[in-house]
């Protein structure tokens, strides 16, 4: 399979749409209105959404671009600080984009009428974002696998062996969990934050072990930075997990 598209929707003069813009507002999109059903199922008032949403967009992009200069490339952004607000120069981070919006989270609930069940709704819409922001990835031909000659390998432009469509596993990952969490969120009317716990737990879990299949800086330790970065969040998640189990019956 040769990933021959073209990853410019539409473009005039100076203007232009990129798949990868498309598919992040829809993912954003989706995710807004499964925060809603989730709220009225909870008779949660709606208009709470219109007031946190901006702020979780925004702490999200933040945090994904600043967590990908910090964590990927900081010595060219530190020497060409005009790049930073470049996004098509560089990318975005999702262990960035977790960080920002947990960090946003839990702001909300210090400062606003946010508490922690809220906190466990918005989380569950997490993976659909995830999840499309993956296939922006594809259609961008970035992020590529490892050489591989599996049937499914995908040959991206610019590279000379088949690879592996290491996207297209994290997308449906990342939509597998979306509904792990909605089943274990009506199956089980578990403790607050439990939702969270997991969701950090098994995307960072998920993440670490499709980090194999991509094609980045490999250290001695045969581990990718995407690696390193994801054990933080993954004892992160099994420590809280531990504490709410050990602290809440009701899970």
């Amino acid at each position: 399979m040769v990933n021959n598209i073209n990853p410019v929707l539409f473009e005039w003069d100076f203007i232009f749409i990129r798949w990868y813009g498309v598919f992040l507002g829809l993912g954003v999109a989706l995710a807004i209105i499964i925060v809603f059903k989730l709220f009225k199922e909870n008779k949660f008032p709606n208009d709470l959404i219109y007031n946190i949403s901006p702020y979780l967009i925004i702490s999200g992009l933040i945090g994904a671009r600043l967590g990908y200069i910090l964590f990927y490339n900081p010595s060219f952004y530190f020497n060409n600080p005009k790049e930073i607000i470049f996004i098509n120069h560089g990318g975005l981070s999702s262990h960035g984009m977790a960080l920002g919006i947990i960090i946003c989270l839990l702001l909300l609930f210090k400062f606003k009428k946010v508490n922690k069940t809220m906190i466990d709704l918005v989380v569950i819409s997490l993976p659909v974002i995830a999840g499309f922001i993956r296939l922006g990835n594809f259609f961008n031909s970035e992020l590529v696998g490892r050489k591989s000659s599996v049937p499914w390998a995908v040959k991206f432009p610019g590279y000379v062996f088949s690879r592996h469509p290491v996207q297209i596993y994290e997308m449906l990952t990342a939509f597998a969990l979306f509904f792990v969490l909605y089943f274990i969120y009506k199956r089980y009317k578990g403790s607050e934050l439990f939702i969270t716990s997991l969701f950090i737990f098994l995307y960072f879990s998920s993440r670490f072990l499709l980090e194999f299949f991509k094609e980045y800086q490999i250290f001695s330790s045969g581990l990718t930075i995407g690696q390193y970065l994801s054990i933080p969040f993954i004892l992160w998640g099994l420590i809280w997990l531990i504490y709410k189990k050990c602290y809440n019956k009701t899970i």
